[in-house]
């Protein structure tokens, strides 16, 4: 089984859409753990503010099936494919860690965004302070102190997900 540590977004029935996927990984991957959630500002394009956060997860599932389940999770959610990188989207998932598994620079894995935006690096920093991230061999919990991204953009806010 793989330790694996996933970004979750939604600008679009964000709401709706974040509590749907989480409740489906629940289901299908039994305990998951999840960050608090963030309003942010869309990043890279004018739109309207995501919800961010930070999932971790146990799976025997490899990489590549685990890409191919996020990607028809995305897809139950109304999420199009071929669209822009930067745009607004019903859900977005990516894989950020799986284990200590490097495998740059053919996959994005361990995920760039990771040290690109704060609103993956401090969710997934709540869950996974002590996991060592598998190029710089650091802490995650370590990066987000000396990080010099600002969560200042960053409002938690809490969902209601129903019972």
């Amino acid at each position: 089984m793989a330790n694996v540590y996933l970004s979750l977004g939604s600008n679009i029935e964000r709401e709706a859409n974040l509590c749907s996927a989480m409740q489906r990984l629940l289901q299908d991957f039994g305990h998951v753990v999840f960050s608090h959630v963030y309003e942010t500002p869309a990043a890279g394009f004018a739109g309207e503010p995501f919800f961010n956060l930070a999932a971790g997860l146990t799976t025997a599932l490899t990489p590549t099936a685990l890409k191919h389940y996020l990607r028809e999770l995305e897809q139950a959610h109304g999420r199009l494919r071929g669209e822009e990188k930067f745009s607004a989207r019903t859900l977005d998932i990516d894989l950020l860690l799986y284990d200590d598994w490097n495998l740059q620079p053919t996959t994005n894995l361990p995920h760039q965004d990771i040290l690109t935006y704060a609103f993956v690096l401090f969710p997934l920093a709540e869950i996974a302070s002590t996991v060592m991230h598998p190029v710089l061999q650091r802490a995650i919990g370590e990066i987000a102190r000396e990080s010099t991204l600002s969560a200042a953009m960053m409002r938690r806010v809490t969902l209601d997900c129903g019972a």
